[in-house]
């Protein structure tokens, strides 16, 4: 959508993005404060996810979640929250003619929460439910336990199920009052943003009902280690297995290095004709598989991952292995990277089609690292990929030989070992 930007730094320390889209129909807001489970102590992981689930509910004004609720989405407005290890997200979309009732009630929720008993005790089941369910989800549950290997920051649901029952309403309360203050606060506002709503939420913004702080937290520091041997989870219960493998960095890729890495992402596996995909498609080997790109504060990791029949792993990975091989020996040809920059500008103009979508191109970096994203520079950077970029940034992310590989099934842990072993040419 035809949009313009501006950052509005405020005294109190919070700082955000106002995105103005003529004539919009709708308006979000995000509200990002780094209160995430990096915060607290290990035994008490919880207490962001738990406080988030509360914060939306009873407050001085409406001292009732479900009234509150119901004000809010009366004329069909949308609210929620997420918590993640970093950061806690509380976020909100409405129609035009109501935006500044929802902000306002927004603002109240984050500023003014009563944090009761009785609602505590419903949510406390309620996250019970959540973990339960998150539980049951394979690759989330093999990602965790990877991570956790690498000695990066996480727990899995199971654990964070045992270790709930050692969190109380004071820890949340308190976990509250430590981040919660103007300086940690970073917020995405989209949607038709005249001058005169400009200054409204200015003054609005400027006037929160936080205390200061002195800065926003730091991200973690975290680095990530070599396995040296998969990581196994046995599950007799499903009949084919699931495989991640990572590899790492131990220092952050540029943004033309990390825009050459999501072109070959989109060249090996993103499409039905993609190198690796494509071709393991046509042989019947599996139905879909992804890879992606992540970084934390110092490191950068490049994903694989897919569900497949043990029969069908050996070969699948023997196609991953080749397919990275050509890569890295320059094997691409000027078409095949002409053809996937058209599908990557095609996706870019594709995911910034409505108000919310265009405030998320910009909200997560953002609220990672504070850098604002030129949305219309992205074209240009897409272009600017070659060829020589996009292999030595491929190369780049096994040459420090950080790596690791997990199975989830019945496959038996020397089958995974064997799998395991399948790959280690990559990083020789």
């Amino acid at each position: 959508m035809r949009h313009t930007i501006e950052e509005l730094p405020l005294k109190n320390g919070a700082r955000g993005l106002l995105i103005h889209v003529p004539d919009a129909s709708v308006m979000t807001f995000d509200f990002n404060f780094r209160a995430g489970e990096f915060l607290v102590k290990p035994d008490k992981w919880e207490v962001p996810h738990l406080m988030e689930h509360i914060l939306l509910g009873a407050n001085e004004f409406i001292p009732r979640a479900r009234d509150f609720q119901a004000e809010l989405e009366k004329n069909g407005a949308y609210s929620n929250a997420s918590t993640g290890v970093y950061d806690i997200t509380y976020e909100a979309e409405c129609a035009d003619f109501e935006w500044d009732r929802i902000l306002g009630l927004l603002l109240v929720a984050i500023t003014k929460p009563l944090f009761l008993e009785e609602e505590f005790k419903a949510e406390f089941g309620n996250v019970q439910e959540e973990m339960a369910a998150r539980s049951n989800n394979h690759f989330r549950r093999l990602s965790l336990e990877m991570r956790e290997a690498f000695g990066l920051i996480a727990k899995t649901d199971a654990k964070r199920l045992e270790l709930m029952r050692g969190v109380t309403l004071d820890d949340v309360r308190a976990h509250y009052q430590r981040t919660h203050y103007t300086s940690n606060l970073r917020f995405v506002i989209a949607g038709n943003l005249s001058a005169g709503r400009r200054d409204t939420i200015a003054s609005l913004l400027e006037n929160l009902d936080l205390p200061e702080g002195e800065q926003r937290f730091l991200l973690p520091k975290e680095q990530p280690r070599r396995l040296p041997k998969p990581v196994y989870i046995s599950n007799e219960t499903i009949e084919n297995l699931y495989f991640y493998f990572d590899t790492f960095t131990r220092t952050r890729l540029s943004d033309p290095e990390a825009d050459a890495l999501s072109l070959v992402n989109i060249l090996l596996t993103e499409t039905l004709h993609s190198r690796i995909l494509g071709t393991a498609r046509e042989r019947g080997l599996v139905y879909g598989m992804s890879s992606g790109i992540s970084q934390t504060r110092l490191s950068s990791n490049w994903w694989f991952g897919a569900q497949v029949s043990d029969k069908n792993a050996p070969p699948l990975l023997g196609i991953i292995v080749d397919e990275l091989d050509k890569l890295r020996r320059g094997e691409l040809t000027r078409s095949e990277i002409n053809a996937t920059k058209q599908y990557a500008l095609g996706r870019f103009q594709r995911s910034a089609q409505t108000v919310g979508g265009t405030a998320a191109g910009y909200a997560g970096r953002y609220f990672f690292d504070d850098i604002i994203d030129d949305y219309y520079r992205w074209p240009a950077r897409i272009q600017a990929v070659t060829k020589r970029r996009m292999v030595k940034v491929a190369e780049s992310m096994f040459a420090q030989d950080v790596w690791g590989f997990g199975v989830l099934g019945d496959c038996g842990p020397k089958f995974a070992e064997q799998l395991r072993h399948q790959l280690e040419s990559l990083w020789q």
